[in-house]
């Protein structure tokens, strides 16, 4: 679908640095294992539908047996002094920066996301996490959560398809450095490079039973969820679940972080650079296929240059590739599942029939796996369903606004509040709006920046807690309330890249 002047021959990254198995077991108390009673399932490529292996499914018993392995390990790892737990991650992180080409393959493999971005993206953010909080391990009584900060102890973690080993290492890291032992439940459809994850933990010398991995179904998360020797839950996905969890950890003494939907705004004012709004725009909405909680899902453009905004951006989706994940030249890759790919299937059309009108580049789709064309919706209303519910796809919802009054209120009549976008030369105007916007994360004149320095988190039925940065420990340690005056507020902070 590229512009037929620019012709990109094929550029596929080798499979053959990968080593695949043909089945992979659970990782409970540092080894390999099978499911209690026997289960499997299989775990497939998006972009083929090709079977990738056969991975043991986790039930009940397992997840005891995990909880009650990571429980033993607690005792020696929490005892450890902070720079010996240091020494651990910093390991960690190199081996994964040695692995990075092995694991971008698996990745891109496993989920469907082009190979671009688990290369240049993911797998760099996974291993800088790794370093972050390896040097806050033995600072911990220096992170503003009281002299004598103690960890938790056991971490039943949830982690979801999208950005499966970030998610990882956005939960691991923390929790190890502040001394925490940990039972991860990957996505039943992206289980691979958690499993690869482990072996890095062995590799490592990590001690047995500080890091265990479960894939499996939801059945299996919602059992580690609910093990009464967990004392911290960290989740990551869908605003459904999350409520779920929220219900069944009320009343218990279990920490929570939920980091759950969104339907953020990304908003272009009059003034902007529109070329540089554009490339925001389309990194906003169709990185990772629009699989990303706070992706810029509604475009928020001031109605004066709508036309020119709208035209700019159907000129850069025309160049958009789609195709296969391990070409290098792929802009846009599967979608993660044929559940995922029905779900903005019906959402699109409901577009269509509430009258909103649908556009998209001419695109050839590859004949087997699952995908979606780049698609925008102009006519948008905020009562259309492509405007209030998140689509998870790379489809955009266009609505336009007059003063930035209107602008702010458009902008914030959703449930969710994780994050948002706004396009402007006057950083008066950036300032001002990232104080009224309801979102977690404001950037300014650019989009979906991620640094393990930077806290991460939302507002309403975004859920609640933060992830990265000296914030990311708070959920990890025992009795930890923050800093007078650091608590995070219901007002975004602003990021501001660019002119």
């Amino acid at each position: 679908m590229a512009n037929e002047k620019f012709a990109y021959a094929p550029a596929p990254e080798s499979r053959a640095i990968l080593d695949l198995a043909p089945s992979y077991g659970l990782f409970i108390d540092g080894e390999f294992t099978d499911a209690a009673d026997g289960t499997v399932f299989k775990t497939v490529s998006p972009s083929s539908e090709e079977v990738l292996a056969e991975v043991a499914r986790a039930g009940e018993a397992d997840v005891d047996r995990a909880v009650k392995a990571a429980r033993k390990a607690f005792t020696s790892w929490s005892a450890l002094p902070g720079a010996e737990r240091g020494k651990y991650l910093f390991r960690i992180a190199r081996i994964l920066q040695e692995r990075a080409r092995e694991l971008a393959v698996l990745e891109s493999l496993d989920n469907g996301k082009p190979i671009r971005e688990t290369r240049d993206v993911d797998l760099p953010l996974v291993a800088a996490h790794f370093f972050y909080y390896a040097g806050w391990a033995d600072k911990l009584a220096h992170a503003g959560y009281g002299p004598d900060p103690r960890p938790l102890g056991v971490a039943g973690q949830v982690i979801p398809w999208n950005f499966p080993l970030l998610m990882l290492a956005w939960k691991i890291a923390p929790a190890l450095a502040a001394g925490n032992t940990v039972v991860l439940k990957p996505a039943e459809t992206t289980p691979l490079s958690a499993l690869f994850f482990a072996g890095i933990c062995r590799q490592a010398g990590l001690p047995r039973g500080v890091v265990n991995i479960l894939p499996g179904y939801g059945d299996a998360g919602a059992a580690l969820v609910a093990h009464p020797d967990v004392d911290k839950v960290a989740f990551t996905g869908s605003t459904e679940v999350g409520r779920a969890i929220a219900r069944t950890v009320a009343g218990s003494r279990k920490k929570v972080t939920l980091e759950l939907g969104g339907k953020a705004a990304n908003i272009v004012f009059d003034d902007a650079p529109i070329d540089q709004a554009v490339e925001g725009i389309v990194n906003g909405i169709f990185f990772n296929q629009g699989h990303v909680c706070c992706a810029g899902s509604r475009l928020l453009v001031q109605e004066s240059v709508e036309e020119e905004v709208l035209d700019a951006l159907k000129r850069r989706m025309g160049t958009l590739r789609v195709g296969d994940p391990l070409d290098k030249n792929t802009d846009i890759g599967a979608i993660n599942s044929a559940e995922q790919l029905a779900r903005i299937t019906a959402l699109a059309e409901a577009g269509e029939e509430e009258g909103a009108q649908r556009w998209a580049p001419t695109c050839e789709l590859p004949s087997s796996g699952y995908w979606f064309a780049p698609t925008l919706f102009t006519g948008v209303t905020q009562a259309h369903r492509i405007a209030r519910e998140e689509i998870f796809g790379p489809v955009l919802s266009v609505l336009t606004f007059r003063t930035p009054a209107e602008a702010v209120e458009k902008a914030n009549n959703t449930p969710y509040g994780l994050s948002a976008g706004i396009w402007t030369e006057k950083g008066s105007r950036i300032l001002s709006m990232a104080n009224k916007l309801r979102a977690g994360v404001v950037w300014a004149n650019t989009f979906n920046k991620f640094d393990p320095t930077s806290p991460f988190g939302g507002y309403k039925e975004s859920g609640y807690g933060r992830e990265g940065g000296r914030h990311g420990l708070e959920g990890y340690l025992a009795g930890a309330a923050g800093p007078a005056g650091e608590r995070a507020s219901e007002k975004g902070s602003a990021t501001n890249e660019g002119a």
